[in-house]
């Protein structure tokens, strides 16, 4: 009996014993990492909040957006966190935008069964091709003529009144929509992100590109011009197919990281949405201004240029822009020239070929292979020439320190010509000096006993080519221009 009554005793113990040391186990946990070592910012910036995360407003913004604009089109998993999405997209393929309203009950009644108006866009996402935006287009033209960089596929797109495609905005196309009704605008956009890389080493990677839809009211006028919202994506753009396999390279490449890698990475989305961000300036490269975030300032004179006369970024002549073959061009890079260069029923016929291997072809190989016409142009176009402009001048900037010196002590710069116009001589001189062409008034020739002369159309009809000017800078009277005197 007294065996007996131990056993209640002992489990007593026992049961006593576990709880302690269950209670011990548990006083620890939350102490060693600290108050501040885990929070809910740790779980919200896992990949499974982060699309989520980037449609919320800030904290500072307790609103809801008017509109939701969403490609269909898949974002790339190979994006950090907390970067921006990017979308690979393929030349000339049509892809949906879905024009949502996603306004609350009461919210801008004044649109309520009218129409808005939205301008889409392609532009540079990288600054430094911002500012030289006009330069970049201008020479996209030139190489391929009678082509578009963006384009609406009307036939597939549902909702859409009036669309429109400017001949002078290669990169913008516009349209009105109903919030009200379903809305899908397709796409397609035919410059590719390596057309506009430097490849100064036979091939470089291609520059991202955002799409960017600007939405406006009509006011009292009747004119679109009151803006409701903006918002864009990045993206970059390759040959046909080729966003196909990038979007596979990226998903083996992050199959392959080890898990912790992983987390630091997005994941990719079926479709990507446009964030909001700043309109697009109303002004635009066909006018003549400066490109978004280029800023100009008044000065005192005529904005003097550091050494005398050397301008930050000079850009190229639009006419002779130079895509020379390189002889270490890949059989790959190759065939992007070819396509460039508008050689494309021909790349069938080089597959194979090298840069060194076109470059080594005579003109006889070229005309036999190609034919006579498309001989010709192969061939001089391997050979680099390019067509002589039909004026050519010289200029430099007299500056302070230059004005008691020798003509030849200064830099001079050349200034291409072919349509021989004094607007165009403007446009070259603020192309130069890296400023608008607004901020030039006027361009006076010094004649005779210090006189100024307009110059005119006919005037510069009449320059001698390569004629050296030296550049001097008067304010204008009636506005916060100046007005160039060529010496």
């Amino acid at each position: 009996m007294a065996w007996a009554l131990k056993l209640p005793l002992a489990d007593e113990v026992i049961e006593s014993g576990l709880v302690q040391d269950f209670d011990a186990s548990l006083s620890g946990i939350g102490q060693e990492l600290g108050a501040g070592a885990y929070s809910m910012s740790d779980v919200l910036a896992l990949p499974i909040f982060k699309q989520e995360e980037s449609n919320l407003p800030p904290d500072s913004e307790n609103k809801i957006l008017p509109f939701q604009y969403v490609l269909c089109a898949a974002t790339s998993p190979a994006v950090k966190l907390h970067d921006e999405t990017l979308t690979y997209l393929n030349q000339g393929q049509s892809y949906e935008i879905r024009m949502l309203d996603n306004r609350k009950m009461g919210e801008l009644p004044e649109i309520t069964g009218k129409m808005v108006k939205s301008i889409l866009r392609v532009v540079f996402h990288d600054r430094r091709l911002q500012y030289t935006e006009h330069q970049q287009l201008e020479g996209w033209r030139w190489n391929r003529p009678g082509d578009r960089i963006l384009d609406l596929d009307i036939p597939m797109s549902v909702g859409i009144v009036d669309p429109r495609a400017n001949p002078t905005q290669l990169n913008t196309v516009e349209f009105l929509w109903d919030p009200s009704k379903r809305t899908s605008v397709f796409i397609q956009v035919h410059c590719i992100s390596t057309e506009f890389t430097m490849r100064k080493h036979g091939g470089e990677k291609g520059v991202p590109f955002r799409i960017q839809i600007d939405t406006f009211k009509e006011n009292e006028a009747g004119e679109y011009t009151e803006h409701l919202h903006s918002a864009s994506c990045q993206i970059k753009v390759f040959k046909p197919k080729g966003a196909d396999r990038k979007q596979k390279t990226d998903r083996e490449k992050m199959e392959k990281r080890a898990p912790q890698e992983k987390e630091k990475y997005q994941p990719s989305y079926e479709t990507t949405i446009l964030t909001e961000c700043s309109p697009w300036p109303e002004a635009t490269y066909v006018n003549n201004s400066p490109s978004p975030g280029f800023s100009t300032t008044t000065h005192n004179s005529f904005p003097v240029i550091e050494g005398n006369g050397s301008p930050n970024h000079q850009p190229e002549p639009v006419a002779p822009i130079a895509d020379n073959l390189l002889p270490t061009a890949t059989p790959q890079e190759a065939q992007q020239w070819l396509h460039r260069n508008r050689f494309s029923p021909f790349c069938r016929l080089f597959t194979n070929f090298s840069g060194a291997d076109l470059l080594k072809l005579t003109r006889e190989d070229v005309i036999q292979i190609c034919g006579p016409a498309d001989g010709i142009r192969l061939f001089n176009a391997l050979k680099g020439r390019v067509v002589r402009p039909r004026l050519t001048i010289y200029v430099c900037q007299e500056s302070q320190q230059a004005r008691e010196q020798q003509k030849h002590e200064n830099v001079y710069h050349a200034i291409y010509l072919e349509e021989l116009t004094a607007v165009e001589l403007t446009e070259k001189i603020a192309q130069l000096f890296n400023i608008s062409p607004r901020q030039i008034s006027q361009i006076f020739k010094q004649g005779p006993t210090g006189i100024h002369v307009l110059v005119s159309d006919e005037m510069i009809q009449n320059f001698q080519d390569e004629v050296c000017f030296v550049l001097d800078t008067m304010k204008a009277e009636t506005n916060d221009g100046y007005h160039i005197i060529l010496k």
